[in-house]
């Protein structure tokens, strides 16, 4: 029997059908976020007892974080390319079983070289999941509702501080000695593991596309496939090297600058704020466990705003000032947290800067997709991430340093915060770009007339 295919210009249809992609994609997608995001912080708990043991300074300490970020970023374009031509489902697979091994094996470091090759190799295994996710999303949904899917999707970083702090913290405190390991060599392996199984449920559950998903009929597939086309045009970039040109554009050097400095707030937040909070607290002799609760605290509050502020940029069609906004928050969180002396005002900054960071990272990434062709989205979102991962390893070691040269967080939390400012600003002069590009367009199909 022949298929009935809904009228071309069904929205009611096409938006239950995208409420559908909700239900059964981002969730899965969701879940692997979390995983990935566990992965990459629990070395900042595992610090509160690693550093300790394996004999490690905060400059030494940043240079593990930034191996990692190396190994990500060297490899994070050839990796998007190789998703595009192998496809998401085979790709994504491969990225979760290899650094969930990779990341279980941390536990065998037995001194800063054995840890920084272990972290290196964890770094290029998973080079490629946060920009693949990314790209991904754009073969699902069309502009009017990627706010919403990113949003949805990157509120695991929140969620995972929420429940993976205080699991690490629990972790520490209650499995130190076990079978003759430390507490925190458990940590990489227990919550490294688990990624190793998802990515063989990843290999029998992700489609490549909705035309490959069973979950969608036939009726369904081609809905979703007209909403797409008509909200977003048909590129006019070809593939190879007119794709690769986009890389030198304005717009697209801007939202590199932008995210390296974006990632700065993020990196200080995930990798720095047990250490800082314990030294914030250190007077009530907080548990491990303790700490971790008083993290997860912030990422609540982040949690809720990233869902309530992406409804409101799909609704007002805003992306540019839904970006700057919580990105400013985040400075004023680091420098509160730099100049405040009570210990509540401190936590409160602490807040701000997840919030703001969190919020502002999940709505960047709706802004590539506006500027990029189709067919440079692969090269264009890998290239923009791969600036964030060299943020993310230069980061450490400028907070590590001015750590240890200062004896305070002060210097480093107000270089962060300059960073964030320093970020809204590029993200304002895209917006200038694209307002003056729009303007120009507008002036040339009046004369043509």
């Amino acid at each position: 029997m022949a298929t009935t295919v809904p009228p071309v210009a069904d929205p009611v249809f096409e938006d239950r059908v995208i409420r559908k992609a909700f239900r059964h994609l981002i969730s899965f997608l969701f879940i692997l976020f979390i995983f990935s995001y566990l992965d990459r912080i629990n070395i900042g708990f595992a610090a509160l007892a690693m550093n300790k043991e394996l004999k490690l300074s905060s400059t030494m300490y940043g240079l593990a974080i930034t191996i990692f970020y190396v190994g990500y970023a060297f490899f994070e374009i050839p990796s998007n390319i190789c998703l595009r031509r192998y496809g998401a489902r085979k790709w994504i697979a491969r990225i979760l079983i290899t650094w969930g091994l990779a990341s279980a094996a941390t536990m065998f470091a037995v001194g800063p070289k054995s840890l920084y090759a272990v972290r290196l190799m964890v770094g290029i295994f998973e080079a490629g999941f946060l920009p693949g996710i990314i790209l991904y999303l754009t073969y699902w949904f069309p502009p009017t509702y990627r706010a919403r899917a990113t949003s949805l999707f990157m509120i695991a970083q929140p969620v995972t501080m929420i429940f993976g702090a205080p699991l690490s913290g629990l972790i520490l405190d209650h499995t130190h000695g076990a079978m003759g390991f430390a507490g925190w060599r458990w940590l990489f392996v227990i919550e490294g593991l688990p990624a190793v199984l998802l990515g063989v449920v990843t290999y029998f559950y992700l489609s490549d596309g909705p035309a490959d998903a069973k979950w969608l009929t036939d009726q369904e597939k081609v809905a979703l496939q007209n909403r797409l086309e008509r909200e977003q045009p048909a590129s006019t970039t070809r593939p190879g090297w007119g794709a690769w040109r986009e890389l030198i554009t304005r717009p697209i050097v801007f939202l590199s600058i932008a995210y390296f400095c974006l990632v700065e707030g993020l990196n200080g937040n995930a990798q720095w704020a047990p250490q800082i909070v314990r030294e914030v607290f250190k007077s009530y002799g907080f548990t491990f466990s303790t700490i971790g609760l008083l993290i997860a605290i912030p990422s609540c509050i982040a949690l809720v705003v990233m869902v309530i502020w992406g409804a409101h940029s799909d609704r007002k069609m805003e992306r540019t000032w839904h970006v700057v906004l919580p990105v400013l928050l985040a400075a004023c969180g680091w420098l509160l947290i730099a100049w405040a002396s009570l210990p509540p005002v401190r936590l409160l900054g602490v807040a701000f800067c997840a919030t703001g960071a969190f919020t502002g990272m999940s709505l960047f990434w709706t802004i590539p997709a506006r500027v990029l062709s189709p067919n440079g989205r692969p090269i264009g979102i890998a290239f923009i991430n791969m600036w964030g991962m060299v943020s993310a390893a230069v980061s450490p070691l400028i907070f590590g340093f001015l750590r240890d040269k200062t004896n305070t967080w002060a210097a480093s939390m107000i270089f962060v915060a300059c960073m964030l400012i320093v970020c809204s600003g590029f993200v304002l002069a895209v917006r200038a770009k694209e307002t003056v590009a729009a303007a120009d367009a507008t002036l040339a199909a009046a004369q043509a007339k």
